[in-house]
């Protein structure tokens, strides 16, 4: 089964599964935001979501993080059905920031709505559905690091699709995971509900970076989401 935990400093999530929970998320996502360029004003958004399923991709072929986890079989079982098998499955997990995974969640609503336009009975696609239990475990989640108010209004805003990345700014997104990196555990512990709410929302801040970004794309005749924020992720995060 699919699961989504705090990292011990709060830096991350940690996603876990056995390849199929993995496999199954990453084709989900990949058949929902379609071809390069086929939602051309989502692009950037779609970018962003490549690199977290690359790094959920990575984990499936043991590239990051393995453990073994009991999977309820044991030798009386075994023996009574006259059965030789392992008492463990292989999990495989893998850390991503928080800002990145929850804008990701957020992101997927947009596709979802372009998706089904041209699904039937799209609420009933197998995608779909699936990327919807990964939403629902990523709210989850974030109970724990937020007040019931600011939980309701995110869980309201994605159930409810009132989300909105055209033509976001992607670069706001390295802003936050910088920032966020240089936290101490406890301001992200404290401000992580608040970032959620800025992702999903979309507030002054964002207004005043996304004017700045229009503002460089024009002077360089650049897209958008083509620019790149000058500043280097550290070579290890404490997660």
């Amino acid at each position: 089964m699919l699961s989504i935990t705090h990292t011990e400093n709060f830096t991350g999530a940690l996603i876990s599964g056995d390849y199929w929970d993995l496999d199954e998320i990453n084709q989900a996502i990949y058949t929902v935001i379609g071809d390069e360029n086929k939602y051309y004003d989502w692009e950037g958004s779609r970018k962003r979501l490549l690199g977290v399923l690359f790094e959920i991709k990575n984990a499936s072929k043991a590239n990051r993080h393995v453990k073994f986890v009991g999977n309820g079989l044991n030798k009386e079982t075994m023996k009574h059905n006259e059965i030789v098998g392992s008492e463990k499955n292989i999990y495989y997990s893998v850390e991503v920031l928080w800002p990145e995974l929850i804008f990701a969640v957020v992101a997927l609503n947009d596709f979802i709505r372009l998706y089904s336009k041209k699904h039937t009975y799209s609420a009933l696609d197998v995608h779909v559905t699936a990327i919807r239990k990964f939403q629902s475990i990523v709210g989850e989640v974030l109970q724990s690091v937020m007040s019931k108010e600011q939980h309701d209004r995110f869980m309201n805003l994605l159930s409810e699709n009132q989300t909105n990345v055209q033509e976001y700014a992607i670069q706001f997104i390295d802003v936050l995971n910088l920032s966020y990196i240089n936290s101490t555990k406890e301001q992200r512990e404290k401000n992580l509900g608040m970032i959620a709410l800025k992702l999903a929302v979309q507030d002054n801040d964002y207004h005043v970076f996304r004017n700045q970004v229009l503002k460089s794309a024009n002077e360089t005749k650049s897209d958008i989401h083509d620019l790149s924020i000058m500043k280097d992720y550290p070579e290890k995060i404490e997660w």
